[in-house]
């Protein structure tokens, strides 16, 4: 035994001289697939507790040919020695990576079935690890991404069974690789679950955090890296072993943890505070420390990180305004079009529900801004409150600005450098929320450049009925014996109205965001007189009343992705003040032309 133990204490002193990251450029020793057959017995590392990686014995069992894949052979082998004999194979341990006659052969990446008895892995080839570049530039479609997830990137963790492909049994799975949440509640994670999963993401809640404290240790094949989502006052990390070290790059995990293509994400050292044995679930407790480059890649067969790179997050700083102190929460959420967008709903979210004013009747006054460079900035400017008690108005707010950003992702012409978000919530203890009952016009018939005036009764929530008169001007260019509708709504009816069918069409960035910053709020009542001439809606641009020559011109642009036509025209539009309390509802009523 002693003989054996030294003898593993001098491999990995020779694998370690030839990793430093910061003195060698000596390309690591590998061995060949077509060299590894059943019996051979080698050593892999990974850690355990803290950060120096510790041995593991391993034999092979076989070679599973086009398991992960076509041409995706899998190394099976059985690890050994008391450590792995006890905890068997550990969510956090997929990239530990594995020697034989001192070369290295791959990295443990896969797990066999559930409940296992006997801690038998599968481990990724180094040769298609090492094909992941650096300079590629092509993204993951979401499809694919989908169908990958299933494999390797739903993640599960204390209390979470492992996601499975849905209608067969998959016993060759990758070894989790935990997306742990810190700074969030259960009630959050809950809500916000469904969102995650569709990216291939089961969270993990708690268990582990993410600081900047600086770990002198140095990275070695074995150590434990993060890749970091969200970090500051809140945290989502995902942790597993670094397989390969050279002077300018690393790679780890030996699978996806989202297959996302080229990513931008923090890399990160990392310490593990314990490693927790569990027949249904075993995994390691991580804090992610120091800050040391960025992960570029994440492919099929691994991740890869570039020393010294700066990753590009977008910072936000989100202040609360209630009965108390002002609380100001500062943290940065990953640059990525599928990710950002849920994970920003999911902070705003997890902030509102955590201070003391937070309740089922709050209502919430937003103002903030998105900074996209070389754009102007995205405007936020509304209300929230619980409409019907159907959705917390915390929820509606978080929402409403993730899917603003998902809107600025999703166009194909541009890629946006979101620069950072701003927002800034006053909080009222009382649900501030008003139905919009009747409307009513002071005559019913009109003469050209008359002004009416429109009467709205208001009903809030448990308050007394509120009146509110607006002015109206017929226009000029109305045609007599006619007839025109007064529509009388909220902003939310008269948003969805004017993008019509063209919601379903991609604009370019400038245009998208021209689009956003028209939109309407929620705490006015808005007026519009509409003719029965048709409208036509250029990416952003609306032309109102085209007489039908100019639309017979136009009519071969028809059902292309710049034009959308829509059967009336919004020719005046008109709204009360800022009211105290969010609008829901809508009526029309016709106005006859004399």
């Amino acid at each position: 035994m002693r003989r054996a133990a030294l003898a593993v204490a001098v491999v990995y002193s020779v694998v370690l001289s030839c990793f430093a990251p910061a003195q060698s450029n000596t390309s690591v020793q590998t061995i060949p697939l077509e060299q590894i057959h059943a019996g051979m017995r080698g050593v892999a590392y990974t850690v355990f507790q803290g950060t120096k990686p510790e041995a593991m014995e391993v034999e092979v069992l076989g070679v599973l040919k086009n398991a992960n894949g076509p041409k995706g052979d899998v190394i099976l082998v059985r690890l050994g020695g008391p450590k792995a004999d006890y905890t068997g194979v550990v969510a956090g341990m997929s990239g530990s990576p594995v020697y034989f006659e001192g070369k290295l052969a791959g990295a443990v990446a896969f797990r066999i079935g559930e409940f296992s008895k006997e801690p038998i892995a599968g481990i990724t080839p180094i040769s298609e690890m090492l094909e992941i570049s650096a300079l590629d530039h092509t993204p993951t479609t979401p499809l694919e991404a989908k169908a990958s997830s299933g494999l390797a990137a739903k993640t599960s963790g204390p209390g979470l069974p492992s996601s499975t492909a849905e209608g067969f049994a998959n016993y060759l799975k990758p070894i989790e690789t935990p997306l742990v949440f810190s700074g969030f509640s259960e009630e959050v994670i809950q809500k916000f679950a469904p969102q995650f999963a569709s990216q291939g993401i089961v969270p993990v809640m708690g268990v582990g955090s993410a600081t900047d404290r600086k770990q002198p240790e140095p990275m070695v094949p074995g150590s434990a890296v993060s890749a970091v989502l969200v970090r500051g006052d809140m945290n989502i990390a995902a942790t597993c072993t670094v397989t390969y070290i050279d002077s300018e790059h690393l790679l780890a995990c030996g699978h996806p943890l989202l297959q996302f293509g080229m990513v931008d994400l923090p890399m990160t050292k990392a310490e593990v505070l314990a490693t927790l044995p569990s027949p249904l679930n075993a995994f390691k407790i991580v804090n992610a420390t120091e800050t040391v480059g960025s992960f570029v890649q994440d492919r099929h067969t691994g991740i890869l990180g570039e020393f010294g790179k700066s990753p590009e997050m977008i910072p936000v700083t989100l202040t609360i305004h209630g009965t108390s102190n002002a609380k100001v929460f500062h943290y940065e959420v990953l640059n990525n079009a599928r990710l950002s967008p849920v994970a920003i709903s999911t902070t705003v979210y997890n902030a509102l529900h955590g201070v003391n004013e937070y309740g089922d009747e709050t209502t919430y006054s937003m103002r903030g801004a998105i900074n996209v460079q070389g754009f102007p900035s995205v405007k936020l400017q509304d209300m929230f409150a619980s409409v019907d008690g159907l959705q917390p108005a915390a929820l509606a707010a978080a929402s409403s600005i993730g899917g603003t950003f998902g809107r600025i992702y999703d166009n194909p012409y541009d890629t946006p450098a979101i620069r950072g978000l701003e927002l800034d919530f006053e909080i009222a203890n009382a649900r501030r929320w008003a139905r919009l009952e009747s409307a009513r016009t002071d005559v019913s018939e009109a003469r050209p450049g008359d002004e009416i005036t429109v009467e709205v009764l208001l009903r809030p929530y448990r308050g007394d009925a509120v009146i509110e008169h607006i002015p109206v001007r017929i226009p000029p260019s109305a045609s007599k014996s006619s007839t025109l509708h007064v529509l009388v709504s909220d902003g939310e009816m008269l948003d969805r109205l004017r993008r019509g069918p063209s919601a379903i069409q991609k604009l370019d960035l400038a245009s998208t965001i021209g689009v956003l910053n028209k939109q309407h709020v929620s705490n006015r009542v808005y007026v519009s007189v509409l003719e029965q001439d048709p409208e036509a809606m250029v990416a952003d641009k609306v032309m109102p009343a085209l007489p039908l020559s100019v639309m017979n011109v136009m009519d071969g642009m028809r059902g292309t992705q710049d034009m959308t036509v829509l059967g009336e025209s919004s020719v005046s539009e008109t709204a009360t003040p800022p009211l105290d309390f969010v609008v829901s509802g809508a009526q029309l009523l016709p106005i006859s032309i004399r």
